[in-house]
């Protein structure tokens, strides 16, 4: 739980019942954000393909936080394990309510997914970063992946962050 300007901010785990606000919240992203640097056809195919059964999907794979304001959900944050590495994991689809913007809730996302296990035992975190929010991860510690500042073929800079594997006290140990 975090307060933000008098609103208590309460993160859950993802239930399949919020996919369809969860898709609502990123085609909103992509429309009235994303657009700026993307473009209409681009954010039209972006917003095309990504429906509640593509997020259904990435949601068998990735753990999910969902963070609500009452009862809104104001953003969504998702890690997985990089391609299957044990010591590599991916921060995906991070995203929050385009009039959240700048109120510390993507800085909450970001650090919710960095106490997860996923994180912790990694030594090394990738996010592929919109050209819109690249600067926004930048802060938060993600540099460029091999110091390559390019888009790859998804349109998304490529940031990495780099990690020492140094368990805490009563940090569970992962097989």
């Amino acid at each position: 739980m975090k307060l933000l300007n008098g609103n208590e901010v309460i993160v859950k785990p993802y239930q399949k019942e919020d996919a369809e606000e969860i898709v609502n919240l990123i085609v909103r992203n992509f429309k009235e954000v994303n657009v700026k640097d993307y473009g209409e056809e681009a954010i039209a195919g972006l917003a095309a393909s990504h429906d509640a059964n593509w997020f259904r999907g990435l949601a068998k794979y990735a753990n999910v936080y969902v963070f609500w304001i009452e009862d809104k959900i104001v953003g969504v944050g998702s890690i997985s394990s990089y391609w299957g590495s044990p010591t590599e994991s991916i921060l995906l689809t991070i995203f929050v309510l385009p009039e959240f913007h700048g109120q510390g809730i993507g800085s909450y996302i970001i650090d919710t997914l960095e106490s997860d296990v996923l994180f912790l035992r990694a030594q090394r975190i990738e996010i592929p970063a919109s050209i819109t929010a690249v600067e926004f991860y930048r802060k938060k510690g993600y540099e460029y992946k091999n110091g390559l500042k390019e888009l790859d073929d998804e349109q998304h800079f490529r940031l990495e962050k780099f990690r020492k594997n140094n368990r805490s006290k009563g940090e569970e140990r992962l097989p």
